[in-house]
């Protein structure tokens, strides 16, 4: 069974719990429980599997979104409501809304974008048939922002200090100790994108063993409007570190989902960090690891500082915290922007 097949039977065995209870769309699930809450990447593929083709010409605009919501229903194992309550999200229990886009240019008026909600973006044809569906979460549609024009962000300052390499915080947290191993040998077959599972999770300190070799290791740059590009090597070498058989990258925070590490290549003091600060306590969209709900602030972040010359980029400093003790060592700048359209 390859990855798409195992993700659509996990998706499907949601489905299934859903059906045969007794919830509706607005009944509150925990994230991560795991017979009831469908993580994005499950989501995403049922959404995909379920709307694409679908029909929507001739319908009026309100006539289109209660048609998609109704097939959303359908799709995820809920009973259709007679009607749709205006809650915020409209998908109350697991925590997202639709959005049915003929054009690029998506709107979220009259409130904050949550980097927590899950969006679910409807791409239809100019023949109004449904063509795509991609699920994002606050933090990606940052992420996928050309334009400039959502500016919501927090943001630190790395100011590198005389040691290259420092271990900011030597445990990992208080929930994630109990889930984390000493001594983890990776299966081939596992994926940096998988979900963490108990007993899989390399300790904060191990990590910082494996990864402190990169310090003076080089790379060819892609040039300075490649940023992605360059971050992308750079997981690539973080992933062989840690012993994966493969480098995976799917957009999703974190980084490296299986351990739980985000990566961060610093060409600049300047840390961009997105929709979520890393000390939150807001609930990882992840299923829950020997039941417990994983934090953002549980996450583990990889900075490597670079220097750029003669178009190699060299490593030069390298730092790992959890994201609890991430302002401890890399002071926040303070207050943030928000405009409200995304384009």
């Amino acid at each position: 069974m390859n990855k798409h097949q195992s993700t659509l039977v996990l998706a499907e065995y949601y489905v299934q719990n859903i059906s045969e209870s007794d919830l509706s769309i607005y009944d509150r699930i925990e994230v991560g429980d795991p017979k009831f809450w469908i993580p994005s990447a499950q989501l995403e593929i049922l959404l995909n599997n379920g709307l694409q083709g679908l029909d929507l010409s001739g319908l009026p605009l309100r006539t289109r979104s209660k048609v998609v919501k109704e097939a959303v229903c359908e799709i995820l194992g809920y009973p259709v409501p007679k009607s749709f309550k205006k809650t915020k999200p409209r998908f109350f229990g697991q925590n997202f809304d639709t959005y049915t886009q003929k054009s690029r240019n998506l709107q979220i008026w009259n409130e904050e974008i949550s980097s927590s909600r899950r969006y679910v973006l409807i791409e239809i044809s100019p023949e109004d048939i449904v063509t795509k569906v991609k699920v994002v979460s606050g933090d990606m549609l940052a992420e996928l922002d050309t334009t400039g024009t959502l500016t919501q962000k927090y943001q630190a300052r790395l100011i590198p200090g005389a040691s290259k390499a420092e271990l900011i915080s030597p445990l990992d947290t208080d929930r994630l100790i109990s889930v984390v191993n000493e001594s983890v040998k990776l299966d081939t077959t596992v994926s940096p994108i998988d979900y963490p599972r108990e007993n899989e999770l390399i300790t904060i300190g191990n990590i910082f063993d494996k990864l402190i070799s990169l310090v003076g290791t080089s790379f060819p740059d892609a040039g300075s409007d490649q940023e992605r590009n360059r971050g992308a090597e750079l997981h690539r070498l973080i992933c062989q570190k840690l012993g994966y058989s493969d480098y995976k990258d799917d957009g999703r925070f974190p980084d490296i989902r299986h351990q739980l590490l985000e990566v961060k290549l610093q060409t600049s003091p300047t840390i961009d960090l997105g929709l979520c600060s890393p000390n939150s306590v807001d609930i990882l969209d992840i299923p829950k690891i020997n039941g417990l709900q994983i934090r953002h602030c549980d996450v583990r972040y990889a900075l490597f500082y670079a220097r750029i010359e003669k178009g190699t980029v060299l490593l030069t400093n390298f730092y790992l915290t959890t994201g609890e003790k991430f302002f401890d060592r890399f002071p926040q700048f303070q207050g943030k922007v928000l405009n409200k359209k995304f384009k």
